[in-house]
């Protein structure tokens, strides 16, 4: 699949560049998705263990959430300016 991507992106006189961008940014927003997942994954067990301490494991999952997020905008803003240079 990714070679017919290649050629036909070779064939409409699109850069490679510009695909490897627009692959990057999906590749981004699938990492982001998959660790904040993870995230409240590992967020519930710990409060299913530790009923008393959810407040502290929520604040955390809540801040390491925003940081995954603003690294992945941070990661598409840069692909999408690649794919528009």
């Amino acid at each position: 699949m990714l070679v017919f991507t290649t050629l036909l992106q070779a064939a409409t006189n699109l850069g490679i560049g510009q695909m490897g961008a627009g692959i990057g940014a999906g590749l981004a927003a699938i990492g982001a998705g998959l660790g904040i997942g993870n995230i409240g994954r590992d967020a519930m067990s710990a409060i299913a263990r530790q009923p008393e301490v959810s407040g502290d494991i929520r604040t955390n999952m809540i801040l390491a959430a925003a940081l995954i997020e603003g690294v992945a905008l941070f990661a598409i803003v840069v692909c999408l300016l690649i794919a528009i240079a």
